[in-house]
């Protein structure tokens, strides 16, 4: 469960250029859940457009997915307690922060095709332009960036993200506006 007065989506101050667009959700102890994560990253992403900001590219949206799957998913069973997220969008990317109460450092375990589990922080690193830890109160912060490939085509499209994964999506007319996202 989320808890509603934590949750944010609110533009820094600066310029349009400039300003970093951003939403908080903090879990209680035993309440959070991948869904609502992926819910409060759906919701975000659809913020997006909103703000006049152009949509997030539909690749880098599905990697974001994964990226707080995965985090989510660990910080539930690797940490007691409370955790939350922080998404941050800015013209350099999109930084997914996830914190829990654990102090204890992830483990990117040995590859290995025939293990269960144990992979998420394979995806993790596997999609981000870069990952770090840092100590986070009690607990631990990981933060993953994602940044858009350099080559993805202006009309790459946008997609819907559903609970099960990205819903099928078309790329735009060509008459639309650009619908990719550029960084510096």
């Amino acid at each position: 469960m989320v808890i509603p007065l934590m949750k944010q989506a609110a533009d820094e101050p600066g310029t349009d250029e400039q300003a970093a667009l951003h939403c908080a959700a903090v879990w209680a102890d035993g309440a959070a859940c991948a869904v609502e994560a992926r819910r409060a990253l759906q919701a975000f992403l659809a913020h997006v457009p909103c703000t006049g900001r152009t949509p997030v590219p539909a690749p880098l949206a599905i990697d974001a997915q994964l990226v707080v799957s995965e985090l989510v998913t660990n910080a539930i069973r690797h940490a007691p307690g409370p955790c939350g997220m922080l998404l941050r969008l800015s013209d350099e990317g999109l930084a997914i922060s996830v914190w829990d109460t654990s102090a204890e450092q992830p483990v990117v375990r040995k590859r290995d095709g025939q293990r269960f589990g144990g992979h998420g922080m394979h995806v993790v690193h596997a999609v981000s332009a870069e990952v770090a830890v840092a100590p986070f109160g009690t607990g631990k912060q990981i933060t993953a960036c994602l940044r858009p490939a350099p080559d993805l085509a202006p009309d790459a499209g946008t997609v819907t993200l559903t609970d099960t994964g990205p819903a099928a999506w078309q790329p735009p007319p060509r008459d639309l506006p650009s619908a990719g996202v550029t960084t510096r």
